[in-house]
C-alpha cells in the first residue's frame, strides 16, 4: 500500500473537503489561485487594469468564479483568442427552504424543510451523518449589509431509514423516496424552548422571514459565526455530508469524496492555470488569453444569472478584449475573437460499471485511471465534432496523457453539460470531456486518483499546444 500521497493529490483531498457549497468551493479556488492573482469588480471599468503578463479573477453571486492571465504577446493589431476550460461549481443536494420551520414531529422531534436540489440518488443520503454550510447575509450595526460563509462542520442532521423491520417484503424490495415526505431531516430533540424569539429585530419591528426559522437553527449558525441572532438577515444553506474526502482501494488507487461531479475539474483547471501562470517563459510568447470559467446551476439547467446560459461566456471575451484595447474594438473585432476561441468543456464522464457493464457500449466503455474521457453525441446532447475531439486528442497524444471515447447506447438516455449551452449562447467551438468517475449524483462518488494528475497535464497541453494545432488545420474548424 502506498504511503506517500502526491501533493496535487492531497491538494485534491483538502479541496474536496473544505468546499461544501459553491460559494465555498469559490473561495477555495481563490485562495489557491493566490494573492499575485488580481480581483477584478464587474462593477468597475476594466479599462486600463487589465495588461499582458496579468493575472486576474472576478466572480458573479459568489459561486461563479472567471480566472484568466494574459499572454505577453498578447497586442491589439493582432489580438488572440481565448482558450477556456469551462466547468461548473455546484453539485446535486439538499438546501434548506425560505421557512425551514417543519413544526414538532412524531416523537417529539424537529426537523427541517429541505429542497431538492439537482438530480440526487437522494436514497443514498439516508443514514448520513449530515451538517449545514452556506452564505449567510448579515446586518451591520452601522446600517450596512455583507455576506459571509459558515459552515457548521459537525452533524447536526440525519435522515434515518426505516428500519427493516417495519417493512414489508415488498417494501424493501422496491425501496421508493418520496422527496417531499421522506427527506426531511432530523435536527433536534424538542425541548422548552428557552431561547430569545429572533421573530423581532432590534429596532422592535417584526421580522416574518426568521419567524419562519427554527430558532435552534438561527442560533447554531449565529454562534459559529460570532454575531447576534438578530443580525442574520437571509441565508441560502444546504446539506452535506460531513466524512471527508479519502483514498481507497488496495493500492490507494481510488478517491472517495462527495461533490466530484464537479469539484473535480474546479480543481484540476485552477491548479492549471496557475502553473501555467507561473511559466513564465511560455507565458511571455503567448498571444492568446488562457481562461477557466467555472460556473453555478449546471445541475439545475445552467439557466440563471451566474449559470452557463448567461452572458458571462461572452460578456468575459468582449470586455477582456476591450480592456485589452483600451476599450476599442468594434462587432468585427469581437467576432473575430469568437472565432479565434475554444471551449474545452470539461464535467465527469460516466465509467464502466463492473456489475452493470451491460449500460456501456463495448467499445465506449471509459475506465478509472485510464485519462481523460471524450464525449460524443450526434444528437448534441454533447458538443464534440471532428475538428474539436481531433485538438484534444492531438494534445493529449503530445503530452502522452491517455484519451478516452464515451458515447451512450442507443437505449439509453443521454446526460448533457455546459458545452452545448456555450456554443449556442457565443457560437464559440467547444468539445465536451471528463475524467471517469462512479457513483455520479451519490451523496458520495469515487475516481481514479491518477485521473487528477493527467487531466492537470491535459489542461497544461491546451494551454501551451492549441494555437499552433489550430492554426497549422484551421480550415478544418
Amino acid at each position: 500500500m502506498s504511503t506517500t500521497i502526491a501533493p496535487v493529490v492531497q491538494g485534491a483531498l483538502d479541496h474536496f473537503t473544505a468546499s461544501p457549497t459553491p460559494f465555498h468551493n469559490c473561495a477555495n479556488l481563490i485562495a489557491t489561485l493566490g494573492s499575485d492573482w488580481v480581483k477584478l469588480s464587474e462593477n468597475e471599468k476594466w479599462e486600463g487594469k487589465i495588461q499582458p503578463n496579468g493575472k486576474y479573477y472576478y466572480t458573479r453571486n459568489t459561486s461563479t468564479i472567471v480566472a484568466f492571465c494574459v499572454g505577453g504577446a498578447y497586442t491589439a493589431s493582432n489580438p488572440g483568442g481565448f482558450k477556456v476550460i469551462g466547468g461548473h461549481t455546484d453539485s446535486p443536494n439538499l438546501r434548506i427552504k425560505p421557512c425551514s420551520k417543519n413544526g414538532t414531529s412524531a416523537g417529539k422531534i424537529t426537523q427541517l424543510n429541505v429542497e431538492c436540489y439537482g438530480g440526487g440518488l437522494w436514497h443514498t443520503w439516508f443514514d448520513r451523518d449530515l451538517s449545514i454550510a452556506g452564505r449567510v447575509i448579515v446586518s451591520t450595526p452601522d446600517g450596512k449589509f455583507t455576506q459571509h460563509l459558515v459552515n457548521l462542520k459537525k452533524p447536526v442532521c440525519r435522515v434515518p431509514s426505516l428500519c427493516i423491520h417495519l417493512q414489508s417484503g415488498e417494501e424493501r424490495a422496491s425501496f421508493k423516496v418520496n422527496k417531499e415526505n421522506h427527506l426531511q431531516p432530523i435536527f433536534a430533540q424538542v425541548v422548552k424552548d428557552t431561547l430569545e424569539s429572533p421573530a423581532k429585530d432590534e429596532d422592535g419591528k417584526k421580522n416574518a422571514w426568521r419567524e419562519g426559522h427554527d430558532t435552534t437553527l438561527l442560533k447554531l449558525i449565529a454562534d459559529d459565526m460570532g454575531i447576534a441572532v438578530t443580525q442574520i438577515a437571509d441565508f441560502e444553506l444546504a446539506l452535506y455530508d460531513t466524512q471527508p474526502a479519502a483514498l481507497g482501494g488496495a493500492n490507494e488507487e481510488f478517491l472517495y469524496s462527495a461533490r466530484l461531479d464537479n469539484q473535480g475539474t474546479c480543481y484540476t483547471s485552477i491548479q492549471s492555470l496557475k502553473q501555467y501562470a507561473e511559466n513564465t517563459a511560455v507565458l511571455e510568447k503567448d498571444a492568446d488569453i488562457a481562461m477557466v470559467c467555472l460556473f453555478d446551476h449546471e445541475e439545475v439547467g445552467s439557466a440563471s444569472q451566474c449559470g452557463a446560459g448567461s452572458p458571462i461566456m461572452g460578456e468575459a471575451v468582449r470586455r477582456v478584449s476591450s480592456a485589452l484595447n483600451n476599450g476599442g474594438g468594434n462587432e468585427d473585432f469581437f467576432q473575430t475573437t469568437l472565432r479565434r476561441s475554444f471551449v474545452f468543456s470539461v464535467d465527469m464522464a460516466h465509467a464502466v460499471h463492473p456489475n452493470y457493464a451491460s449500460k456501456h457500449e463495448k467499445n465506449h466503455s471509459p475506465e478509472l485511471n485510464a485519462g481523460v474521457v471524450i464525449k460524443t453525441n450526434s444528437n448534441q446532447r454533447y458538443t464534440t465534432n471532428a475538428f474539436t475531439g481531433f485538438v484534444i486528442r492531438e494534445i493529449g497524444r503530445r503530452k502522452n496523457v491517455p484519451i478516452q471515447e464515451f458515447v451512450v447506447r442507443n437505449d439509453c438516455p443521454c446526460g448533457s453539460t455546459i458545452g452545448p449551452i456555450i456554443s449556442e449562447k457565443t457560437g464559440i467551438r467547444c468539445v465536451d470531456a471528463g475524467m471517469a468517475q462512479l457513483s455520479m449524483h451519490s451523496c458520495r462518488e469515487m475516481m481514479g486518483t491518477h485521473d487528477i494528475q493527467l487531466c492537470i497535464d491535459l489542461f497544461n497541453g491546451f494551454f501551451e499546444l492549441f494555437r499552433a494545432i489550430d492554426e497549422s488545420c484551421y480550415e478544418c474548424s
